[in-house]
C-alpha cells in the first residue's frame, strides 16, 4: 500500500509540474504573440476613396455648414437663411479691410490666436484627406471657408512686423445679445508688433499661413505666394520678438490665455518646412528649439493652446515617407519626435498599458469641463492621421510597452469618439446640431436664438437669451461643448459651458469625419 501511494504520489507531482509548465509557456507565447499584434504583416494600403460611409459623409457635410454660420463680412452666395451681412467697417480705423474673418463661438468676437488654428486646422484636413472630401462633393466648400479666414489674414498682417489679432470689445461684446447683422458698438482692434510681441499668435497665423499656401499651390499659385511670403514674415517677426501675447495683453488671458508661445514656433517652423523643403525650419525644430520647447518623451493634448502633440504628428510623417531625402542630421531629432507621437497614441488607445485614465465611463477621452469635446476630438484626428501613416507605409505595429497595436486599433479609437460625438453615448444625442433625429435645440449663440426678423439692440436682445423657447434659427454644424465627466448634458442656452459651439471645434470635427468618409489611407506628399 505504501508504495502504491508513494507511486501515485509522485505521478500527481509530475502532472502539476507538466501543467505549469504548460501555463507558462502558453503565457510565453500568449506575451510573445501580443507584442508582435499577432503578425508581423501588416494590414493592407487603401487605394484611392473608395466605398463611401454615408454617417461620416452627411455628418461632414452638416458640421462645414457652421463655418458659413460663422462668416463676418459680405457674404457672397450666403447660403444661410437667417445670416447677413455683418462688421463691414472692421479695420477701418486702420485703413485695413478686416470685415472677412469668422466669428469666434457664440460671440460677435474675431479672435486671431484660435481662427489662425481654425485655418491650420482645416488647411491640415484638407491636405491629408482633399481627395475624401472631393469624393463626397465637400472639398469645395472647405477651401472656400479656409479662404475666408486666410483673407483676413493677410490684411490682418498688416507690415512684416505688424499683426492685429484682434476685432471687437469683448466686454462690450459680452454685455450686449445682438445678431452680428446689429452691431452698432465700436469695434476696436489690438496688434502685436515689436514693442508689443506675441510670438504664440504671430507664429499660429504663419503656420495657418503655410499649411494654406499648400492647399491652394495648384489652384491658386499666385495666391498661394502671397501666403507663403506672409508666413515667411510672421515666422521671423514670431523668432526674433519672443513674448507670449496674453502677458503683453493681460485683457486677453480672460479668453484665450496662452501658456506659451515654444509649441507654436515649433508648429510653425514645421508646416513652413512643408511648405518650402528649406532645411532651416527642420535644423530649427531638432535643435536647440526642439531642445528648448519640444518636451519630448511627455506626450500631451492637441489644442488651440497646445500645439505639440499637432508637431509631433505632422513632423512624423516626414520619417515615414521622406526619410531617405532628409540629412542624417536632422534623423536623430525627428526621431525623438515619432518617438513621442507615438506615446500620444498609446496614451490613447484604451487597451494599451499607458492609456490615460482620462476618460467616461462609455470610453470618451475627458479632460476640461469647459467644451469638453475638443480633445477627442483632436486627439481622434491625431490618432486616425497616425494610423493612415502606418497603413501607407506598411508599418504592421505600434508597440506600447509589453503590448503591440494595429493601425485599425488607432482607427477604432478614432470611430469611437466619433460615434460618440453623433449619438453613440449614454444620453442617445447628437452634439453635433443638426445630425440625428436628437440634438442641442438651446445652443449658447446669439444668431441662431434671435428670430430673423426681430430688430432687437443691444441690451433688449437678452430676452432671447433668457427664453425658454427653442433657438428659432438651427446652428447647423456646430459642435456644442459637450457632456459632463458623468455623461450628463444641460441643453440650456445660458449653459455656455456644454452648449457654445466654436469655430475651432468645427476644424477638428471636420478632420475627424473627412478621415472617416471612405478607407482612404493619407496622401504620402502634401505637393
Amino acid at each position: 500500500m505504501g508504495e502504491k501511494s508513494r507511486s501515485k504520489g509522485r505521478c500527481c507531482c509530475w502532472f502539476i509540474v507538466i501543467v505549469i509548465v504548460a501555463v507558462a509557456v502558453a503565457a510565453i507565447v500568449y506575451t510573445v504573440t501580443k507584442k508582435i499584434g499577432h503578425s508581423d504583416k501588416p494590414d493592407p494600403v487603401p487605394g484611392p476613396p473608395g466605398a463611401v460611409q454615408q454617417k461620416y459623409s452627411s455628418a461632414l457635410k452638416i458640421s462645414l455648414q457652421f463655418f458659413d454660420i460663422q462668416k463676418s463680412g459680405k457674404l457672397v452666395n450666403n447660403k444661410i437663411p437667417w445670416r447677413g451681412d455683418s462688421a463691414l467697417k472692421d479695420g477701418s480705423q486702420a485703413n485695413l479691410d478686416l470685415s472677412k474673418g469668422l466669428y469666434d463661438a457664440g460671440d460677435n468676437m474675431k479672435f486671431g490666436f484660435p481662427m489662425a488654428f481654425t485655418a491650420t486646422v482645416l488647411s491640415w484636413a484638407i491636405l491629408e484627406y482633399g481627395d475624401q472630401m472631393d469624393h463626397v462633393g465637400q472639398l469645395e466648400p472647405a477651401q472656400g471657408s479656409l479662404k475666408w479666414i486666410t483673407d483676413f489674414l493677410i490684411n490682418a498682417h498688416a507690415s512684416e512686423n505688424t499683426l492685429y489679432i484682434q476685432v471687437g470689445d469683448p466686454v462690450a461684446d459680452h454685455d450686449c445679445w445682438e445678431k452680428p447683422e446689429a452691431m452698432t458698438e465700436k469695434r476696436p482692434l489690438i496688434q502685436v508688433n515689436t514693442s508689443c510681441s506675441g510670438s504664440d499668435v504671430a507664429a499660429e497665423t504663419a503656420a495657418a499661413m503655410a499649411s494654406a499656401s499648400l492647399v491652394f499651390k495648384k489652384t491658386d499659385s499666385t495666391y498661394s505666394s502671397t501666403l507663403l511670403k506672409h508666413a515667411k514674415q510672421l515666422f521671423t517677426f514670431a523668432d526674433k520678438n519672443r513674448g507670449s501675447y496674453s502677458e503683453n495683453i493681460p485683457e486677453i488671458a480672460t479668453y484665450y490665455n496662452s501658456t506659451g508661445y515654444g509649441d507654436e514656433l515649433l508648429w510653425a517652423a514645421s508646416w513652413l518646412y512643408h511648405a518650402t523643403g528649406d532645411d532651416s525650419y527642420l535644423d530649427y525644430v531638432t535643435g536647440q528649439n526642439g531642445e528648448d520647447y519640444a518636451n519630448w518623451d511627455s506626450p500631451t493634448w492637441f489644442s488651440w493652446d497646445n500645439k505639440l502633440a499637432g508637431t509631433q504628428v505632422l513632423l512624423s510623417r516626414l520619417s515615414f515617407f521622406k526619410e531617405k531625402d532628409i540629412s542624417n542630421a536632422y534623423s536623430s531629432g525627428l526621431q525623438k519626435y515619432r518617438k513621442t507621437a507615438e506615446a500620444v497614441m498609446c496614451s490613447l488607445l484604451p487597451d494599451s498599458p499607458t492609456a490615460t485614465k482620462d476618460r467616461t465611463d462609455s470610453g470618451l477621452i475627458w479632460i476640461s469641463e469647459w467644451n469638453s469635446l475638443q480633445h477627442p476630438v483632436a486627439s481622434a484626428f491625431l490618432a486616425v492621421i497616425y494610423s493612415d501613416y502606418m497603413l501607407t507605409t506598411q508599418t504592421p505595429n505600434l508597440d506600447c510597452g509589453s503590448s503591440s497595436f494595429k493601425p485599425t486599433d488607432l482607427r477604432d479609437f478614432a470611430k469611437s469618439q466619433a460615434d460618440y460625438v453623433l449619438g453613440k453615448n449614454p444620453l442617445e444625442m447628437s452634439f453635433l446640431v443638426g445630425y440625428g433625429d436628437k440634438f442641442p435645440e438651446f445652443v449658447h449663440h446669439r444668431g441662431a436664438s434671435i428670430p430673423k426678423d426681430s430688430e432687437t439692440g443691444c441690451k433688449e436682445g437678452f430676452k432671447w437669451l433668457d427664453s425658454t423657447d427653442p433657438n428659432p434659427n438651427v446652428a447647423t454644424g456646430a459642435l456644442v461643448g459637450g457632456p459632463f465627466l458623468n455623461e450628463t448634458f444641460i441643453d440650456a442656452r445660458n449653459n455656455s459651458m456644454q452648449t457654445e459651439p466654436t469655430t475651432y471645434n468645427s476644424a477638428i470635427i471636420v478632420g475627424l469625419l473627412s478621415s472617416l468618409v471612405t478607407t482612404s489611407s493619407a496622401v504620402q506628399s502634401f505637393t
